[in-house]
């Protein structure tokens, strides 16, 4: 399974209305997160799970959920977090 499919499943348990994740890696070849074998991300989610939370709150919990991925898949991670009424 690649880092894409890991970061789906983890991030199912949110049950996101939206989950959108683009790998921008070959976008970084060279730099040195790159060599570290951990690779940048967008990512664009939309979950009743991040209603009445701060921005913070949101990328936090992004960040538990994907748990050990952050620390040797993922160097670099770029957060979208929504809330359903937000994408009205």
């Amino acid at each position: 399974m690649n880092t894409t499919e890991l970061m789906q499943e983890k991030l199912a348990s949110l049950k996101p209305n939206l989950l959108e994740i683009t790998d921008d890696s070959a976008l970084h070849a060279g730099h040195a997160g790159a060599q570290s074998g951990g690779g940048h991300y967008r990512l664009h989610i939309v979950s009743e799970a991040f209603s009445k939370q701060n921005t913070l709150a949101r990328h936090r919990l992004v960040y538990a959920t994907l748990g050990n991925l952050m620390h040797n898949k993922i160097h670099a991670l770029s957060i979208t977090a929504q809330c359903p009424e937000e994408t009205l």
